[in-house]
């Protein structure tokens, strides 16, 4: 199994070197001809940053390593996905918003978690009608993460998890402190009226 993992990873860093060409070729081409693809760019860009946050995510599960936990401020994480997404969110029409009620450290692996909620938010945006909302909070001693949509939610429920929904809930389990385990979860229950996904971190 693993030597079939090691044959994935390879050609996941190979894809992202190649986004990396792709970018440089894109700049050359705006500076030569005056034309403005920073849409493109920024796809590119994210692609890389997912592509490289999987690895990370990849070296994790391969070793059964522990997440890099560290105490993290909430609210600076929720600003990250905010300026990472609310930009190219709006160029589509989608307005995402942010509640944040977490003042103090919380530990958890930033990189992982930063990747799931950019990886959630990018998810409902594709199925909002025009609002996303990232909320944080604390729950019965647990941080609850959630990004919920106005789209028309699942289809069904539960909802069939793809291979990377299934990565996310298995990093999300990772994350254990007293005698508890980190979890991930998907539902119609939004504020909103559409999907929620909801990630709760001991």
């Amino acid at each position: 199994m693993h030597t079939l993992l090691d044959v994935l990873a390879s050609g996941v860093h190979d894809a992202k070197n190649q986004l990396f060409v792709a970018e440089s070729l894109i700049a050359a081409a705006e500076a030569k001809h005056g034309i403005e693809l920073g849409e493109a760019r920024y796809a590119i860009e994210t692609a890389g940053h997912r592509l490289s946050r999987t690895l990370a995510a990849y070296s994790v599960l391969r070793d059964s390593a522990t997440p890099a936990v560290t105490p993290v401020i909430v609210g600076d994480l929720c600003d990250e996905a905010l300026l990472d997404q609310k930009k190219h969110l709006a160029r589509t029409g989608i307005a995402l918003t942010a509640t944040c009620t977490v003042v103090d450290e919380w530990l958890l692996d930033r990189d992982l978690v930063t990747d799931m909620l950019n990886n959630a938010i990018q998810n409902a945006g594709r199925h909002a009608r025009g609002k996303v909302h990232l909320d944080a909070r604390l729950d019965e001693g647990w941080l609850l993460i959630s990004v919920e949509d106005d789209g028309e939610g699942f289809a069904t429920l539960p909802p069939s998890f793809g291979t990377g929904l299934m990565v996310a809930q298995r990093l999300a389990a990772l994350h254990s402190r007293r005698g508890r385990q980190g979890q991930l979860t998907l539902n119609n229950g939004a504020g909103l009226g559409g999907a929620r996904f909801e990630l709760r971190l001991p």
